[in-house]
C-alpha cells in the first residue's frame, strides 16, 4: 500500500541543512566579534588620541625678512656626544626636512668645505666663530642667512632621545630670526605618541598603528620627526601681495 503522507522533516537531508545553518550564524557573530575587538585597540591607541608634544623653547620673528632668500646650512655639529659618522647620516635627514618647508632656498656646506675654509668640520653657534665665516659665506657663495644646526643631546638605544638647538641669522648684520632649543625624549608618552603619528602621516600609506613604534626604534626615522617638528616652528614668510605673513610649503 502507497502512503500519501510527506516524509518527516526531521529527516537526515533537513537535519544537516539546519546545522550548517546554525554553523554559519555562529561564524558569523563570531566573526563581528573578531572585528569588534580588533578595532578596539585602535579607537584607544594614544597615537590616535594623544597627547601630543608641542615644542616650546622657540623664539623668532613673526615673519622672515623679504630679503632672506637663500639661506646656507652649516655641516650638522655633534660635538662630544656623536662622531662624525652619525652627523653625516643625520645631516641630510634636517637638510630635507628644511627643504620641506619651502621658506626659502636651501644650500648646504659640505665637511669638508667647511674644514677646508675653517679648519674645523663643523660649528655650534656658541663657540668662537672664525672671523671670516658670516661675510666669506655671503661673499663667496651669495646668500642671505646661515643656519646652524646642533646635537644637545643624542641617545641612539631605546629609548631614544635627540636633543637640538639650531639658529638662523641674517647675514647682513648678523642678528637672529629664529632659534630653537628642545629635547626630544621617548620615553616621553607625548613625544613618542607625535613621533608615531608624524611616521604614520608622512608614510603616506595608512600605516597601521601598529607597526608606528618603529620610528622609536631608528635613530634616522626619529631625527625625521625631530626635524619636522623643529622646523614648522620658523617664521611664517611675508607676502608683500597679501601684505600678511603666510606659511609657505610644498
Amino acid at each position: 500500500m502507497i502512503s500519501n503522507t510527506p516524509p518527516a522533516l526531521t529527516g537526515y537531508p533537513f537535519s544537516r541543512l539546519a546545522a550548517r545553518r546554525r554553523a554559519l550564524a555562529l561564524t558569523v557573530v563570531c566573526g563581528g566579534l573578531f572585528f569588534a575587538g580588533c578595532s578596539t585597540p585602535l579607537t584607544s591607541d594614544p597615537l590616535r588620541r594623544g597627547p601630543f608634544y608641542t615644542p616650546t623653547n622657540t623664539t623668532g620673528e613673526v615673519s622672515l625678512p623679504s630679503d632672506l632668500r637663500r639661506v646656507m646650512v652649516l655641516p650638522l655639529y655633534g660635538g662630544e656626544l656623536a662622531p662624525a659618522e652619525t652627523c653625516a647620516v643625520l645631516e641630510p635627514v634636517f637638510v630635507t626636512a628644511l627643504q620641506r618647508e619651502n621658506r626659502f632656498e636651501v644650500i648646504t656646506l659640505s665637511r669638508e668645505e667647511c674644514r677646508r675654509r675653517f679648519g674645523v668640520e663643523s660649528i655650534a653657534s656658541t663657540s668662537v666663530l672664525p672671523r671670516d665665516l658670516l661675510p666669506g659665506l655671503r661673499r663667496d657663495f651669495a646668500v642671505d642667512g646661515v643656519m646652524f644646526i646642533e646635537l644637545t643631546a643624542f641617545a641612539a638605544y631605546r629609548p631614544l632621545t635627540l636633543g637640538v638647538r639650531a639658529k638662523l641669522a641674517v647675514l647682513t648684520d648678523s642678528h637672529l630670526v629664529w632659534s630653537f632649543d628642545n629635547i626630544f625624549a621617548s620615553e616621553n608618552p607625548a613625544v613618542a605618541n607625535s613621533a608615531r603619528r608624524h611616521f604614520m602621516v608622512s608614510d603616506g600609506r595608512g600605516v597601521p598603528g601598529d607597526l608606528t613604534p618603529a620610528v622609536l626604534q631608528s635613530p634616522s626615522r626619529y631625527a625625521e620627526y625631530v626635524a619636522a617638528a623643529m622646523f614648522v616652528t620658523l617664521p611664517a614668510v611675508y607676502s608683500p601681495v597679501a601684505g600678511v605673513a603666510s606659511r609657505r610649503r610644498e
